[in-house]
């Protein structure tokens, strides 16, 4: 049999892809590294060779998943015209407009097996994120819209609260607290970012 040999990045990249469709499928807790090996018909030491670790592939994972949403962002960002507010607004419908893949993957990290990961991912997304809008922050500062004097910070800030508070995959939060905090967060953000009432009252209009 003639043994192929790939590219590194194509094979790290090929280890990647398999990961993620198990941890999706079985949940990370449930997928071993020996799931991987099985699932590509390679070696153990080939996976080692890249990733010391479940956990080093599980990073490799998460990093993926985060940059390719990242990325749609940033791409959408560079065509978008308006003030601040406008954008904001574009730039958040499109982070709710998961392809199918992503909405394949945030039904599986909605399953308690995935809960480590489905919190890891919000982390790094947040701190991948945060730019994107800590510019939009400073644009709005720029154009008289927000007079807040941390950008970064108000960007982190918000978008923790959003994601930690309203996410029932992060925990069985209760109709009754996401609908609370649904009502109260746009008047919070306003006043986080020093924004004239009303600005945010589009994040949760039906």
């Amino acid at each position: 049999m003639v043994r192929i040999v790939k590219k590194p990045a194509v094979r790290r990249q090929e280890i990647v892809e398999a990961a993620l469709h198990l941890f999706q499928t079985q949940g990370y807790e449930r997928t071993a590294v020996q799931d991987v090996m099985g699932h590509l018909g390679i070696a153990k030491g080939t996976i080692y060779h890249y990733f010391d670790s479940k956990e080093a592939l599980l990073e490799a994972v998460i990093e993926r998943v985060v940059d390719e949403d990242v990325e749609r962002l940033h791409a959408l960002m560079t065509t978008l015209s308006g003030n601040a507010l406008d954008k904001i607004r574009i730039l958040i419908a499109a982070g709710n407009a998961a392809t199918n893949n992503q909405a394949d993957l945030l039904e599986q990290l909605h399953q308690p097996a995935n809960t480590g990961m489905h919190t890891r991912i919000l982390a790094a997304s947040l701190n991948k994120q945060a730019p994107l809008f800590a510019a939009l922050i400073q644009q709005g500062r720029d154009e008289g819209l927000f007079q807040t004097e941390a950008p970064l910070e108000c960007a982190e800030f918000i978008l923790a609260a959003v994601q930690f508070l309203t996410d029932a995959g992060i925990h069985a939060w209760t109709k009754e607290d996401l609908a609370r905090r649904r009502q109260a967060l746009p008047s919070l953000i306003e006043a986080v970012l020093k924004a004239p009432a009303g600005s945010f009252q589009f994040l949760f209009e039906r």
